[in-house]
């Protein structure tokens, strides 16, 4: 009779145990996203008074959607990058400047929703504002969209200049009417930035730095946060004025997939 309760109540505790033993491999299974670096930090916890507006979190940008991997609006960066963008804010504060981030570390998992939405040539919602004079065909011969970026190594950034004291920019409402990134600053989408003479992300040759087209004020703003960045190891990309690379980089041949959020970071400060 011992024998046989010993059994059941055996028999039992495997059968309990059943469930748990077949749903671990699901669980095994979870994906885990990964992590940042350690030295990778949030840039409002370097510099508090550099303005943030991540338009890659919002639907104001060329594929007219949030981009994938953007959790939270927030600036994140290799240390080194946010530390020479504190040096150059501090600057520019003397001179009644600030800057203002549109993105910064940049996972691969947008990139790669770019790419999608650049060989979907049926979704042209946003050619108004962002693209008016090119075909979406030319996008990647023409370098515009590419399948790697160097936003996802964690030392570049898109940035412009904004007077003090600032004004909100008013938020974009999807479906309103767009006009073209490089029409006069009155007529383009409000921003509280300097005029540089086109949008942000304007896919157009008036976007590269040193376009001779560009002068007077647009040129003098260009120049402006050129020459600060410059001075301090980062380095423009010429096709756009917004760009800029802090060099050398702590990770110059690692893409990162990462998402953009707080969770994303071992230390944030």
């Amino acid at each position: 009779m011992t024998g046989l309760s010993t059994a059941v109540r055996g028999l039992a505790v495997t059968l309990a145990t059943l469930p748990a033993v077949a749903a671990a491999p699901a669980t095994a299974q979870a994906k885990t996203e990964p992590k940042a670096p350690k030295d990778f930090v949030a840039l409002p916890t370097v510099d508090p008074t550099i303005v943030q507006e991540m338009r890659y979190f919002t639907p104001h940008n060329f594929v007219g959607e949030r981009i994938d991997g953007y959790r939270q609006p927030l600036c994140i960066l290799a240390r080194p990058a946010a530390e020479a963008l504190h040096k150059a804010q501090k600057r520019l504060l003397r001179q009644g400047y600030t800057l203002k981030v549109y993105d910064c570390y940049r996972p691969q998992r947008a990139v790669d929703h770019f790419v999608r939405w650049a060989k979907d040539l049926d979704d042209q919602a946003m050619k108004a504002e962002f693209y008016p004079n090119v075909d979406k065909t030319r996008l990647f011969a023409d370098g515009y969209i590419a399948e790697k970026s160097g936003h996802s190594r964690g030392s570049t950034m898109d940035l412009t200049i904004v007077r003090l004291p600032t004004k909100p920019t008013r938020p974009y409402v999807p479906g309103e009417p767009l006009a073209p990134c490089h029409a006069p600053q009155g007529e383009r989408f409000p921003d509280n930035s300097v005029d540089m003479g086109t949008g942000f992300d304007c896919f157009d040759t008036l976007s590269h730095t040193l376009d001779p087209r560009i002068q007077g004020e647009q040129r003098a703003n260009r120049l402006l946060l050129k020459s600060t960045l410059e001075a301090l190891g980062f380095v423009n990309l010429a096709e756009e004025w917004w760009h800029y690379t802090y060099k050398p980089e702590p990770c110059p041949d690692t893409y990162f997939d990462f998402p953009v959020s707080w969770k994303s970071l071992t230390r944030p400060w």
